[in-house]
Parts: structure tokens; sequence; C-alpha cells
């Protein structure tokens, strides 16, 4: 496909160009001002790198953007935001969209010549920094150019990938195969059946009738982005391509370890000994199975790009369980943000992209310390749509509304008598009328070592809370896991 000649490049060329870009804001360099014209569009940052810092004109052409070194490459203008983990510095702000899923042509492709690894074989990002919300364009031309990275998929990464497309490809075929008068009528599963279990490290999103599109996962896009600014992540030996390759390696540790005590765990993997070994210490001890050295599976590369969250599960004889669990931190700036829908919230893909790796005890009694329990193998559990287009997206809507019609609220605790509940060191006791587990499946819950009001971080409207998290009650975890069977 003839590209223009405005669209090549050296790699040198380019490496100067954005050079002289890093530091300055988006308004800086937009010498189009394309931030002056038109309506509110996410896409903004990626006009202005293009027509204003590499000065070719708008283009929608399904090929590759550029020509490098004689080597086409796809450009990616890319938001990035702070973490909420302390261990690494950025997260993705959200997916990174590829190219169109076409179900009546990739059933003939392989993928060597498929339409989505001619976007992803060679690509550069750029990367932006997206410090507040926006409610026009020319708010763009705050964030500051952090970076950029080529990045030629190699290796792991790319079987990875190759493993992915190749799973919607054969179910697209075996659609078209099992129903030939009308296979459209059965696209509406691509996304459905597909991005929750199977896919790793792409999913297609949106949901048809809207056609999907192939996407690098938030999470996946986040490993990218700290590896380029310099997080090193611990890397397991061993290969892994898929879920099935974590699944089978679950049952050989589990044919290795099942029946040992937490305290013979840590004696056998040489974990340093404790005096009280935690709950806490359960990543640490999945990560050393595996024959990794780091601490947490967020540390862990191969744990990281696959978005797969480790949790420690502890049942008693008869199997019961029901502890609330802590998910993800809570995002403020982007339950306020209101260009920002559910479908493409990092809110919803906490859940959507999340596979939890639970490492499963049985505690000898309700007594016995943690150190006793007995590890008898792992679980990875997933969350359905319906689970998510229902109990996440109400939470999703009650905070929204709180948030958008200014209702946020401290409730003071109060005794049976209606008066007001304080702490040893005074300070009034309650919350704030966030989502609870009273009320919903998906609530909020805020952290904080103790009641001293300097660790009320968080401020919005006026209202001081501690940072929140997103919990799932318990009860609905003990049905979901009483259903999924051991690996």
């Amino acid at each position: 496909m003839c590209i223009p000649e405005s669209h090549v490049f050296t790699k040198k060329q380019l490496t100067s160009i954005l050079e002289r870009c890093i530091g300055k804001t988006l308004s800086e360099v937009d010498e189009k001002r394309i931030l002056a014209k038109g309506k509110r569009n996410k896409g903004y940052a990626g006009a202005v790198i293009e027509q204003s810092v590499l000065k070719y004109p708008r283009d929608n052409a399904r090929r590759p953007d550029l020509v490098v070194d004689n080597v086409e490459t796809e450009l990616k203008t890319t938001g990035i935001i702070p973490s909420k983990d302390a261990n690494i510095p950025y997260e993705a702000k959200e997916p990174v969209s590829i190219t169109a899923v076409q179900p009546e042509t990739i059933r003939f492709e392989e993928f060597e010549k498929s339409a989505f690894w001619e976007k992803t074989a060679h690509m550069l990002f750029v990367y932006y920094f997206y410090s507040h919300k926006v409610s026009s364009p020319a708010e763009y031309g705050d964030f500051l150019i952090k970076g950029y990275q080529f990045t030629e998929f190699t290796g792991p990464d790319k079987e990875r990938l190759k493993n992915d497309w190749t799973i919607v490809r054969d179910f697209i075929c075996a659609i078209h195969k099992k129903y030939p008068d009308d296979p459209s009528s059965q696209y509406p599963r691509i996304s459905s059946e597909l991005n929750r279990e199977k896919l790793t490290v792409i999913d297609t999103a949106p949901k048809w009738p809207n056609r999907p599109r192939f996407r690098f996962k938030r999470r996946f896009v986040s490993a990218l982005v700290n590896e380029h600014f310099g997080k090193q992540y611990d890397r397991l030996p061993g290969t892994y391509s898929s879920f099935a390759d974590i699944d089978a390696k679950c049952r050989e540790l589990t044919r290795d370890y099942g029946g040992k005590t937490v305290s013979e765990l840590f004696e056998i993997l040489g974990i340093e000994k404790k005096q009280q070994p935690s709950k806490q210490d359960s990543e640490r001890v999945i990560v050393r199975m595996f024959g990794g050295q780091a601490r947490r599976l967020g540390d862990v590369e191969i744990f990281t790009k696959f978005s797969v969250v480790g949790k420690s599960i502890v049942l008693t004889k008869k199997g019961a369980r029901t502890e609330d669990m802590k998910f993800a931190p809570v995002d403020f700036d982007e339950l306020q943000d209101p260009d920002i829908s559910f479908e493409d919230s990092a809110f919803r893909a906490n859940f959507s992209e999340s596979q939890i790796l639970c490492i499963v005890f049985e505690e000898p009694s309700q007594a016995a310390p943690y150190k006793s329990n007995r590890f008898i193998g792992f679980k990875r559990i997933s969350f359905s749509d319906e689970f998510i287009d229902t109990e996440v997206k109400a939470t999703w809507d009650a905070v929204r509304a709180l948030l958008q019609n200014h209702e946020l609220r401290f409730v003071p605790q109060l005794r049976k008598d209606g008066s007001e509940r304080h702490n040893p060191n005074k300070e009034l006791r309650g919350a704030p009328n966030l989502p609870k587990s009273s009320e919903y499946t998906v609530f909020f819950r805020g952290t904080g070592q103790n009641s001293d009001p300097k660790n009320k971080s968080v401020c919005i409207d006026g209202v001081s809370m501690y940072p929140q998290n997103i919990w799932i009650k318990g009860s609905y975890m003990a049905k979901l896991l009483g259903e999924i069977p051991l690996l």
C-alpha cells in the first residue's frame, strides 16, 4: 500500500523531533493550533502529534501511520496517569485501540500477514501525562509530553499477541462453520465469550452490534509504559503464552505442595522466617512457587501483563468463607470525568480484565494461627459480563450521580440514642455516603492506618476521607468460589 511522502521518516529524524518535545506541553508544540479547533475529543493529543509535531495531514487510512527506515510503523499517542500503586510510577489511562475485527475476512488470514499484525509488528508510542480531567480541547494543552518508545514485539510478547489473535480468528471460523446461513447472528459472542477467560493481553470492544476492534488491554499497556520508564519486573522461568499455561503450572504446584502448611511452605521455598505469617504473605508464596523472587504479583512481568491479581482464600473444614475482598484503588478523577463512559472506564476494566488467582488454604480450626493453614490448591476466577453490567455498573452509576450532583456528604456514626460517636483522639467517627456493603455487592471502603485526620488524604467536594478501595461482598465471593473447581 502506498504511503504519502509526508509519512516517511528515518528513525534518526523522529528521534530528533520527539526529543525536542519531551517536557513540553501539548499547547507548546501545537503549531497548527489543533487544540483551538472543534469540539471536545479525546483524540486531540494524537492529532497534535500527527499534525503539529510530525506535520502530516489528518489521515484515516487503515494502513500503518508511518514508514520508519523503510518499515511500516503504527503511531499511538497514549495518555498515562499516576499509579495508585506506590511500586510503579504510571498506569495507562485507557486501552490502546489497534484495528477493526473483521469477521468476514479474518478467517482467511494467517497471523504474520494479518491486518492486526500489520499494525502491531512495529509501533511508536508517544506518552503524554494526563494530569487532570478536561472540559474543553484547550485544556489538553496543559498535558506534558513525557516520552516516546519504538516497540517491536518479539519473543514471548509476540507469542502472546499471536495466541490471542488466533483464539479470536478460530472462534469466528467455528461460528461460520456451525452457522453457515447466518454467522452474523453469533457475532455478539466474540467479545462476551472470549474477553473474560481466554484473551490475555488483548481484548475486543465495543460489543456487537457496534463492530468491535482489537485493543491492547490497559494493564498490558501499563506494563509497557513502566518498562519504558525503568521498572524492572521479575521474570519467571518458563514460557507463558496463555492462561492455559498458568493453569497447568498451578496444577503442577498443587501436586508438589498440596497439604503443606504455611510454615512448611516458608521453609521449602526459602522465604525468610516471620514470627507470625499472615495473609499479606500469600502473594509472595505464589511468586516463589512459580520460581520468582518478587514479593507481589504486581512486580512480576507475566502476571502484570496478563492482568492477574493474587488473593489468599482461607476455607473452613466445611468450605465456608464470608470475608469481603479488597480489590482495586478508587480513581475519583475518572469518576468525575464526564467524557469517560462505563464501557471505556478503568473502573470497569478492573473487573473485565482481571483474573484473580486465588491460593486456597484450609484452616484446621477457627482459632488456629495462619501459619497452620494447609495449602490445598488454586482457583482462577473472572467476573461475568452479567455481574459487571449489573453489580459493578450499579456502583459506578451511584458514585457518578453523587459526584455530578454534588451530593457527597460525611455521615457521622451515631449511637442508639442519636449522639455522635468519637474516636479516642476525639475525631468524629463516620464515613462518606459512598456505596456501602449493606446496599451494594461492589462497594467502597476507606483504608487508613489509624483515625488520625492526617491520614484522610483524599478530599472531594470538601469531604475529606481516607484513600478508598473497591471491595466485593464476601457472600458473593463465597458463592462464586463455590462454583469454581480447584485447578
